[in-house]
């Protein structure tokens, strides 16, 4: 296999079928298309893999268009076996992409990016994440399952601080995803392996460039994890993502990565730093979309303490009781908010919930207080027509 690429030699007929099929993503409001070496295009389409194309891909195929993509990267490609980009379609939408080598071949996996920036609003999200905007130091995570929608959450709160303070941000993201461009704030965006080296890297050079917000993409490992606290208590507000299902969880992952011996520090400084956690779950929506269930944790003199005092499998309940006074949520009273506005059905709830047993309660309450709310404005309504029939026969 050459590794070199001389680009004159170069058609570009896989590039163009290849736009070909992303647009054809795209109308279908997909996530991801996966190209793969001996077998047919395929799109994530509302949570499920679909057929695109009957055509195969044949191996000359992908090396080709692996050299029509990378073209000077295509060596480093051959190297590590895998790569990171972004492929722009055109001016509404570009693509998170993750080239790599199977048994086979080459395969792809292309995930939408939206150009439009994305809001709390549009994505439907609880409306206390925008106070989190408003914080001036701390640490917010967002996390979730691959596919959950992280990013384009974080890009959300980035968008709106971008639009409301005067702020400096730096994103250091792997690749750089949504393009923010300067509005009330300087915005300052490195990618890994373009413009920095690693997280840890680039999270500390970052603190010796006058930040007031620093997004870091993913918190892979005890160092960037260290370093990301120690910019929250300095004085910085730091966003990040981890691969968690939910709160506890996450509090647990974050700890449990430091030997024993310095589990207590690590409490003491993430009780004092954390200022919220949002997971996510996508869920099936009753029109055959999707929408995210949302858990968030926001700090309180309670969490606080849990953290403190490694009391982790309570904080669940903490979240459900300060749902009223903290706007927390857990994710069942996400999913029993989203059944009751109709946005989701009674099996979807109980599938994508924490506790099945629990939902199914919270919801049989819900289903049985809404019956009796029908009957008695059916009743209501009953009494009415009879009293104006009633009124119509005294007139008459």
């Amino acid at each position: 296999m050459q590794e070199s690429v001389n680009v004159s030699e170069l058609t570009f007929e896989m590039t163009k079928k290849l736009k070909f099929y992303l647009s054809k993503l795209v109308e279908h409001n997909g996530s991801d298309l996966h190209v793969k070496t001996g077998t047919n295009i395929r799109g994530r389409i509302n949570g499920e893999i679909v057929s695109l194309s009957k055509e195969m891909l044949t191996h000359a195929d992908g090396i080709t268009l692996a050299k029509e993509l990378l073209r000077g990267r295509f060596p480093e490609f051959v190297e590590k076996k895998n790569i990171d980009f972004t492929f722009k379609l055109n001016d509404d939408y570009r693509f998170r992409v993750n080239m790599f080598f199977q048994v086979d071949g080459v395969s792809a996996v292309f995930r939408t990016i939206p150009m439009i920036l994305p809001t709390v609003e549009a994505l439907h999200l609880p409306p206390v994440i925008n106070s989190l905007c408003d914080l001036s130091r701390g640490l917010v995570l967002v996390t979730g399952p691959t596919g959950s929608g992280k990013t384009t959450t974080l890009a959300s709160i980035i968008n709106r601080i971008n639009k409301i303070h005067k702020k400096h941000i730096i994103t250091i993201e792997d690749p750089v995803e949504f393009i923010y461009k300067d509005e009330s704030c300087i915005v300052n965006q490195r990618a890994i392996g373009q413009d920095a080296i690693t997280f840890a890297d680039s999270l500390r050079a970052a603190l010796r460039e006058d930040p007031d917000v620093i997004l870091v993409g993913e918190m892979r490992d005890l160092e960037t994890i260290e370093t990301a606290m120690h910019a929250a208590e300095t004085g910085h507000l730091v966003l990040s993502t981890l691969h968690t299902i939910d709160t506890k969880e996450t509090i647990g992952r974050i700890i449990g990565m430091f030997p024993g011996s310095e589990q207590n520090r690590i409490k003491m400084s993430l009780a004092s730093v954390l200022q919220a956690v949002v997971s996510q779950r996508l869920v099936k929506t009753i029109d055959k979309g999707r929408t995210a269930a949302v858990e968030i944790l926001i700090k309180n003199a309670r969490i606080e303490a849990l953290i403190l005092e490694g009391r982790e499998n309570e904080i669940t309940d903490a979240l459900k009781e300060g749902k009223d006074i903290y706007k927390t949520q857990t994710f069942d009273q996400a999913l029993l908010e989203l059944y009751a506005n109709g946005r989701i059905s009674r099996a979807e709830a109980i599938n994508s919930s924490t506790s099945r047993n629990d939902i199914t309660m919270a919801l049989d309450f819900y289903d049985a207080d809404k019956s009796q709310k029908e009957i008695r404005k059916s009743e209501a309504i009953i009494k009415t027509e009879e009293r104006d029939k009633d009124i119509i026969g005294l007139k008459m």
